[in-house]
């Protein structure tokens, strides 16, 4: 036993030998060959912030820095993930279970658009389904070893964040917000959320902070100025990330190159992890 053991082993991950379990936990085993030293959840209030193009930037940015990276797209009615890195590639299963897609830099990945047959075919799924499935991307799939596992979850507080909360061992979350009043609001449900959770929230990235001028260098923020600074001084987030509106970036991510993302728009993200 620590010597700084508070007796509450439900906030604990040593594993001593005094670590009594939890009758309550709904944590689920991952699959026997998948070893994951962290998993970040990336939450956002609301549809429509760039959540998934975060996920995809903060995997890169991970990877970039030779970290061993994957990315569970628990996003099951809206899947972007395979897109926006260009993998084609259905996912396989073998002896062992279902195996992920890898793209081309080796991050490797899990989304129900590797399991459909045709990409655009709806997955019109009750709540309890598709939190089924959610668990079976963490049980069943053989993920190997990790060192973050990025968990790109659909907007707003309902059944798969709160599976994916209950389920797996997260070591924190990442929000996404944007600069618009309503939006911020609705960023401090997923805040007060966490919280209610025991989940840490290690960081808020305020998208579409902000324009630059490519001429003057100026930045204009053409959504309004974002109190997202506000929000995370309330909760006491110590990280604050902004990301500009960039054409550059979308058309990336549109054609399926989110590997080629420039540097400068990594590193303010993957300072949050750091």
């Amino acid at each position: 036993m620590s010597e700084n053991c508070n007796n509450n082993c439900s906030t604990c991950k040593s594993d001593c030998a005094d670590r009594k379990p939890d009758p309550k936990s709904f944590l689920l085993e991952p699959h026997e060959l998948t070893h994951v030293n962290k998993i970040i959840g990336v939450v956002s209030g609301k549809g429509g912030v760039g959540k998934s193009l975060v996920t995809s930037m903060m995997a890169v940015a991970m990877s970039r820095k030779g970290y061993r990276v994957g990315i569970m797209d628990a996003d099951v009615t809206g899947p972007s993930i395979p897109k926006v890195f260009g993998v084609n590639q259905k996912a396989m299963g073998g002896e062992d279970g279902l195996m992920p897609a890898v793209t081309r830099t080796g991050i490797k990945m899990m989304s129900v658009n590797l399991l459909l047959e045709n990409d655009g075919d709806p997955v019109i799924w009750r709540g309890p389904v598709i939190a089924g499935l959610v668990k079976q991307f963490w049980t069943d799939v053989v993920w190997g070893d990790l060192d973050y596992l990025f968990v790109d979850m659909p907007p707003g507080t309902g059944d798969v964040p709160l599976t994916v909360f209950q389920s797996m061992p997260l070591d924190g979350i990442l929000i996404v917000t944007s600069p618009q009043d309503l939006v911020s609001m609705i960023v401090e449900k997923a805040v007060r959320m966490a919280e209610k959770m025991n989940i840490p929230v290690l960081g808020i990235i305020e998208n579409m902070s902000y324009f630059q001028c490519p001429d003057c260098g100026k930045r204009h923020a053409i959504f309004g100025e974002g109190n997202t600074d506000a929000i995370a001084r309330e909760h006491k987030v110590a990280k604050v990330a902004k990301l500009p509106v960039d054409p550059a970036v979308a058309q990336l991510f549109d054609r399926g190159a989110a590997e080629d993302i420039s540097t400068e728009f990594l590193s303010e993200l993957s300072d949050i992890l750091d």
